[in-house]
């Protein structure tokens, strides 16, 4: 019986030790993994500054087209072809547009007719108005030979005084009255004449503002009208208005040599000179208003292109002779490695060595004969730091 209870005893199972047991397992696991995690992060941390640290921060430069005349260049602005003679051309009366013939790029003469208004009360009144003149013109000649007579009895004592008087006051009174009628018809004249739109000088039609059908106002007073029928530019007075800095206007003095690129033909140079400087600042932008005529141009350069001007400060003859622009990048972007000069792309966050062949030094910049094409990316200042499959991060 003893031996029984010794072992049922023996198989009594301790939950308080395996408690103990399990919570110490746990937290085994809890610090084994956390210092692994920990240990991970720390890995991440240091692998991603030794790539930083070594990736170099470079900012890019574009290569581009360039004048040969940039040596000579002081001063650099941006700015818009406008025809210096322009004209939103309107009507003087009030009425409907019945004809209209000119379209966008017609020229035009001075004192043609582009458009016409509707006339016809107009012209109903002026033939009203000539008709009075001739019936006053007719009464004239009446008048004047009543007169005749009176004066003729008069002289030989057939007829008083009152009688000579009172034909010599119709006659008067019928003169005024053609000066009256005269007036008429040239008031109704000048109506018709304002429902005429002419060209006020010889130019080309720029836009067209209206069309037949609408009204047209000599000053929009309404939804629905119009008051501008065209807009018409003389071509042959188009410069080139430039906003200079007030701190660089000092560079520009009048009939400056400079060459004008526009942003429509980068591989066209137009020879121009400094035409006007504005006697006035804008205070918002602090800049001064430079007017850059051109010595000649062609039927491609059109009102409102955006140009550059470069200032010079002489006229290069034989690089205004040659119209061909050349590629350049700063001179800053090439170096020489191992004999040879090199310029540096980007490519997967790597600095690529290009090999290039140079031409002429224009100072900031320099001429790239070839190794590179316009609108590529380079690196922009390359110093000793930088090497062919180094890692660098853009600027």
């Amino acid at each position: 019986m003893e031996a029984q209870k010794a072992d049922l005893s023996a198989l009594r199972i301790d939950r308080e030790k395996d408690t103990e047991e399990a919570g110490k397992s746990k937290r085994t696991t809890w610090i084994v993994s956390t210092i692994i995690v920990v240990a991970i992060i720390l890995a991440a941390y240091f692998a991603l500054g030794n790539a930083l640290a070594q990736a170099v921060e470079v900012s890019l430069t574009t290569v581009a087209l360039s004048s040969p005349s940039q040596s000579n260049a002081v001063l650099t602005a941006s700015g818009y072809v406008v025809a210096q003679r322009k004209a939103s051309v309107a009507s003087k009366a009030t009425g409907r547009l019945v004809y209209l013939g000119v379209v966008e790029g017609d020229k035009v003469k001075k004192d043609q007719i582009i458009a016409r208004l509707e006339d016809s009360d107009i012209q109903a009144a002026l033939e009203q108005a000539k008709a009075n003149l001739k019936v006053n013109q007719a009464d004239l000649l009446s008048a004047q030979r009543a007169l005749e007579r009176e004066k003729a009895l008069f002289e030989k004592g057939l007829s008083t005084q009152a009688d000579y008087d009172n034909a010599d006051a119709t006659y008067r009174r019928v003169l005024a009255s053609i000066d009256v009628a005269k007036a008429e018809v040239t008031g109704q004249e000048v109506a018709l004449e304002n429902t005429r739109v002419r060209a006020p000088f010889d130019g080309t039609v720029l836009t067209k503002n209206a069309d037949v059908g609408e009204m047209v106002v000599p000053m929009a007073a309404s939804v629905g009208s119009q008051s501008s029928v065209v807009t018409i530019a003389d071509m042959s007075s188009l410069q080139v208005e430039a906003d200079v800095s007030e701190s660089n206007i000092e560079r520009v003095i009048p009939n400056q040599p400079c060459e004008i690129t526009l942003d429509a033909y980068p591989d066209k140079r137009y020879p121009a000179y400094v035409a006007k400087i504005v006697p006035t600042a804008d205070r918002a932008k602090a800049t001064v208003l430079v007017k850059v005529a051109f010595d000649n141009y062609d039927s491609r350069v059109l009102p409102e292109m955006s140009a550059k001007v470069l200032f010079l400060t002489k006229r290069d003859n034989a690089a205004a002779a040659d119209g061909k622009p050349i590629l350049t990048v700063p001179s800053t972007a090439i170096v020489a490695r191992g004999g040879q000069k090199v310029a540096y792309v980007v490519k997967e966050d790597k600095a690529v060595e290009v090999p290039v062949t140079v031409g002429r030094d224009f100072g900031s910049l320099v001429e790239v004969t070839s190794g590179l094409s316009v609108g590529q990316q380079v690196i922009e200042k390359v110093n000793d730091n930088i090497t062919n499959g180094m890692k660098v991060k853009i600027r």
